[in-house]
């Protein structure tokens, strides 16, 4: 059956299997049926193997080869779960400053290395903005191009030693991170080498 004829639909709740045109066998509890698009939204176990999560699966039954019913839902589902409506637009209004803020870095010709440091600093301090070229955190600390260690100035104390060291750790990484592309490369290239 590649999708519900007339007056048919799923039932939210109940526990469907779908094997798709290619081969793959879906299974999961129907979260959302849409009629009109044929549109099956599934919640499935989650592929990290996570027990407290899920996947959400969005499947178009025009590529449907078959649908079972596994167990149908026959009662009333229960009520969705309230939406904390200003906790979504903080967090929209959050995610919208986070980019807008890329966005001038951008602009300002700032480095591909001191865009990298802010992501990270901004990880822990959210208190963190530019300021022409120059990352300004918890408007204690400035951090100028090149943006290493010593480049990062304020009042001494706890502030500027937390913010020195996040730059220090963030610069080890990136140096082990190329190292171990390096050394992979390198692991590669031999690999090339002795198979020819």
């Amino acid at each position: 059956m590649a999708a519900p004829g007339p007056g048919e639909y799923f039932s939210v709740g109940s526990h469907v299997s779908c094997l798709t045109c290619l081969g793959q066998r879906l299974q999961g509890e129907v979260v959302a049926f849409d009629y009109q698009s044929k549109m099956l939204t599934l919640k499935c176990a989650s592929s990290s193997g996570k027990p407290n999560l899920n996947d959400v699966i969005l499947i178009n039954l025009a590529y449907v080869s078959d649908v079972d019913i596994i167990n149908d839902r026959t009662e009333t589902p229960p009520p969705l779960a309230s939406l904390n409506v200003s906790k979504l637009a903080n967090r929209a209004r959050s995610e919208k400053e986070d980019k807008l803020s890329q966005a001038y870095a951008i602009s300002a010709g700032v480095s591909v290395e001191g865009q990298q440091l802010f992501q990270t600093i901004h990880k822990t301090i959210k208190d963190c903005k530019w300021q022409e070229k120059n990352i300004m955190v918890m408007d204690d600390v400035v951090i100028s191009p090149p943006y290493q260690v010593e480049n990062c100035k304020g009042k001494e104390g706890s502030a500027l030693s937390h913010v020195r060291k996040i730059v220090e750790k963030h610069f080890r990484d990136v140096e082990s991170q190329k190292s171990m592309q390096r050394s992979q490369a390198q692991q590669t290239q031999k690999d090339s080498t002795l198979s020819s």
